[in-house]
Protein backbone atom coordinates (compact mmCIF):
# COMPACT_ATOMS: atom_id res chain seq x y z
CA UNK A 1 0.00 0.00 0.00
CA UNK A 2 2.94 2.36 0.73
CA UNK A 3 4.26 2.16 -2.84
CA UNK A 4 0.86 2.97 -4.33
CA UNK A 5 0.42 5.86 -1.89
CA UNK A 6 3.85 7.19 -2.87
CA UNK A 7 3.04 7.01 -6.58
CA UNK A 8 -0.31 8.73 -5.96
CA UNK A 9 1.31 11.52 -3.92
CA UNK A 10 4.02 12.09 -6.54
CA UNK A 11 1.45 12.16 -9.37
CA UNK A 12 -0.69 14.66 -7.45
CA UNK A 13 2.38 16.83 -6.77
CA UNK A 14 3.34 16.86 -10.46
CA UNK A 15 -0.18 17.72 -11.59
CA UNK A 16 -0.37 20.59 -9.07
CA UNK A 17 3.05 21.83 -10.19
CA UNK A 18 1.89 21.90 -13.83
CA UNK A 19 -1.55 23.36 -13.08
CA UNK A 20 -0.35 26.22 -10.86
CA UNK A 21 3.45 26.43 -10.70
CA UNK A 22 3.48 29.73 -8.82
CA UNK A 23 1.00 28.49 -6.22
CA UNK A 24 2.94 25.25 -5.91
CA UNK A 25 6.30 26.94 -5.28
CA UNK A 26 4.75 29.47 -2.91
CA UNK A 27 3.31 26.56 -0.93
CA UNK A 28 6.85 25.12 -0.78
CA UNK A 29 8.11 28.39 0.72
CA UNK A 30 9.40 30.41 -2.24
CA UNK A 31 8.61 34.13 -2.20
CA UNK A 32 7.20 35.06 -5.61
CA UNK A 33 5.94 38.53 -6.51
CA UNK A 34 2.98 39.58 -8.63
CA UNK A 35 2.58 39.11 -12.38
CA UNK A 36 5.21 36.35 -12.69
CA UNK A 37 5.34 33.63 -15.34
CA UNK A 38 7.13 30.39 -14.44
CA UNK A 39 7.20 27.50 -16.91
CA UNK A 40 8.97 24.29 -15.95
CA UNK A 41 11.13 25.92 -13.27
CA UNK A 42 12.83 24.14 -10.37
CA UNK A 43 13.40 25.74 -6.97
CA UNK A 44 15.33 22.75 -5.64
CA UNK A 45 15.22 21.37 -2.14
CA UNK A 46 15.21 24.76 -0.37
CA UNK A 47 12.64 26.89 -2.22
CA UNK A 48 12.23 29.03 0.90
CA UNK A 49 15.67 30.50 0.15
CA UNK A 50 14.48 31.94 -3.21
CA UNK A 51 12.82 35.35 -3.60
CA UNK A 52 11.50 36.59 -6.94
CA UNK A 53 10.24 40.14 -7.40
CA UNK A 54 7.30 41.26 -9.52
CA UNK A 55 7.03 40.60 -13.27
CA UNK A 56 9.63 37.81 -13.50
CA UNK A 57 9.50 35.40 -16.44
CA UNK A 58 11.44 32.13 -16.43
CA UNK A 59 11.30 28.93 -18.49
CA UNK A 60 13.14 25.77 -17.44
CA UNK A 61 15.17 27.82 -14.98
CA UNK A 62 16.81 26.08 -12.01
CA UNK A 63 17.32 28.03 -8.79
CA UNK A 64 20.00 26.04 -6.92
CA UNK A 65 20.35 27.11 -3.29
CA UNK A 66 22.97 24.64 -2.08
CA UNK A 67 26.47 23.53 -3.05
CA UNK A 68 26.36 19.75 -3.17
CA UNK A 69 30.12 19.58 -3.77
CA UNK A 70 30.59 19.44 -0.01
CA UNK A 71 29.83 15.74 -0.50
CA UNK A 72 33.52 15.03 -1.23
CA UNK A 73 34.37 16.29 2.28
CA UNK A 74 31.63 14.36 4.05
CA UNK A 75 34.13 12.08 5.82
CA UNK A 76 35.91 15.17 7.25
CA UNK A 77 32.79 17.30 7.87
CA UNK A 78 29.92 14.87 8.43
CA UNK A 79 27.45 17.65 9.31
CA UNK A 80 28.56 20.28 6.77
CA UNK A 81 26.18 21.86 4.28
CA UNK A 82 26.62 25.02 2.18
CA UNK A 83 23.59 27.18 1.31
CA UNK A 84 22.96 30.59 -0.20
CA UNK A 85 19.89 32.74 -0.78
CA UNK A 86 18.89 33.69 -4.31
CA UNK A 87 17.24 37.08 -4.75
CA UNK A 88 15.78 38.27 -8.07
CA UNK A 89 14.49 41.82 -8.53
CA UNK A 90 11.53 43.15 -10.48
CA UNK A 91 11.06 42.97 -14.24
CA UNK A 92 13.50 40.16 -14.97
CA UNK A 93 13.48 37.75 -17.91
CA UNK A 94 15.34 34.41 -17.86
CA UNK A 95 15.83 32.70 -21.22
CA UNK A 96 15.27 28.96 -21.38
CA UNK A 97 17.49 26.68 -19.34
CA UNK A 98 19.19 29.22 -17.07
CA UNK A 99 20.81 27.92 -13.87
CA UNK A 100 21.17 30.34 -10.93
CA UNK A 101 23.63 29.25 -8.22
CA UNK A 102 23.54 29.90 -4.46
CA UNK A 103 24.16 33.37 -3.08
CA UNK A 104 23.32 35.26 -6.28
CA UNK A 105 21.40 38.54 -6.38
CA UNK A 106 19.95 39.73 -9.68
CA UNK A 107 18.83 43.36 -9.85
CA UNK A 108 15.77 44.97 -11.44
CA UNK A 109 15.26 45.26 -15.21
CA UNK A 110 17.54 42.40 -16.23
CA UNK A 111 17.59 39.94 -19.14
CA UNK A 112 19.54 36.70 -18.67
CA UNK A 113 20.26 34.83 -21.90
CA UNK A 114 19.22 31.23 -22.52
CA UNK A 115 21.39 28.44 -21.08
CA UNK A 116 23.37 30.88 -18.94
CA UNK A 117 25.02 29.80 -15.70
CA UNK A 118 24.64 32.62 -13.19
CA UNK A 119 27.44 32.35 -10.61
CA UNK A 120 27.72 36.01 -9.56
CA UNK A 121 25.45 38.99 -8.96
CA UNK A 122 24.00 40.80 -11.97
CA UNK A 123 23.37 44.54 -11.54
CA UNK A 124 20.11 46.27 -12.40
CA UNK A 125 19.61 47.44 -15.98
CA UNK A 126 21.79 44.74 -17.53
CA UNK A 127 21.75 41.99 -20.11
CA UNK A 128 23.90 39.04 -19.13
CA UNK A 129 24.64 35.69 -20.76
CA UNK A 130 27.19 32.91 -20.91
CA UNK A 131 28.75 30.17 -18.84
CA UNK A 132 29.50 31.74 -16.50
CA UNK A 133 27.12 34.62 -17.18
CA UNK A 134 28.65 38.05 -17.56
CA UNK A 135 27.16 41.44 -18.32
CA UNK A 136 27.14 42.03 -22.08
CA UNK A 137 25.35 45.36 -22.39
CA UNK A 138 22.90 47.70 -20.76
CA UNK A 139 19.18 47.08 -21.01
CA UNK A 140 18.89 50.38 -22.93
CA UNK A 141 21.39 49.19 -25.55
CA UNK A 142 19.55 45.87 -25.80
CA UNK A 143 16.25 47.68 -26.40
CA UNK A 144 17.80 49.91 -29.06
CA UNK A 145 19.06 46.83 -30.90
CA UNK A 146 15.66 45.13 -30.72
CA UNK A 147 13.58 48.07 -31.86
CA UNK A 148 14.18 47.72 -35.62
CA UNK A 149 13.24 44.01 -35.43
CA UNK A 150 9.99 44.25 -33.45
CA UNK A 151 6.64 43.33 -34.98
CA UNK A 152 3.15 44.26 -33.67
CA UNK A 153 1.93 40.74 -32.83
CA UNK A 154 2.22 40.38 -29.03
CA UNK A 155 -1.50 40.86 -28.34
CA UNK A 156 -2.78 38.89 -31.33
CA UNK A 157 -4.44 35.50 -31.01
CA UNK A 158 -2.65 32.49 -32.47
CA UNK A 159 -4.51 32.40 -35.84
CA UNK A 160 -4.15 36.15 -36.37
CA UNK A 161 -0.47 36.07 -35.39
CA UNK A 162 0.22 33.15 -37.72
CA UNK A 163 -1.47 34.91 -40.64
CA UNK A 164 0.46 38.12 -39.97
CA UNK A 165 3.80 36.31 -39.68
CA UNK A 166 3.22 34.23 -42.80
CA UNK A 167 2.37 37.37 -44.80
CA UNK A 168 5.33 39.26 -43.37
CA UNK A 169 7.93 36.54 -43.89
CA UNK A 170 6.73 35.47 -47.35
CA UNK A 171 7.29 39.00 -48.33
Amino acid sequence: MGVIRGIWDETRRRVEHLRDPIGYWRAQGATIGADCRLIGCDFGSEPYLVTLGDHVSATDTAFVTHDGGVWVFRHEWPDADVFGRITVGNNVFFGGGVVVLPGVTIGDDVVVGARSLVTKDIPSGSVAAGQPARVLKSLADYRAGLEPRTVPTARMGRPEKRAWLERHWRG
